[in-house]
């Protein structure tokens, strides 16, 4: 095996003039900066098994939750999120959050959510 060369004083060349306080701010900023891309990725981006959790968490049972999940991704409507969908409906025709989840698998609402969000299918 290959000895490593040492090359730690010149890595820590720019850090051992830094405070124990600036350290820790330092490797908080780099902290952020690996992070940021995934929550940019956790912001923009869902998956049908997120929604169908958010769903399940809304009451509905799993294969209601499935149910309306297929039914919002035929439509393209999953990126504005399962929750909204049901939320926004349950708004318009005035139900609870379970009958518009009911509407939902009966394709009911789908066009009012598709005018509401400028979507076409």
């Amino acid at each position: 095996m290959k000895e490593r060369i040492d090359d730690f004083e010149t890595r820590r060349e720019h850090l051992k003039h830094m405070s124990d306080q600036e350290l820790k701010q330092y490797f908080l900023q780099l902290a952020d900066k690996i992070v940021d891309p995934l929550l940019d990725l956790a912001y923009k981006n869902t998956s049908k098994s997120i929604e169908r959790s958010i769903l399940l968490r809304m009451g509905f049972n799993s294969l209601e939750a499935k149910t309306i999940v297929d039914i919002l991704h035929e439509n393209n409507l999953l990126r504005k999120g399962s929750g909204q969908c049901v939320y926004l409906v349950s708004k318009k025709f005035n139900v609870t959050i379970r009958k518009a989840g009911e509407f939902i698998e009966n394709n009911k609402g789908i066009e009012f959510l598709l005018s509401h969000f400028e979507v076409t299918s």
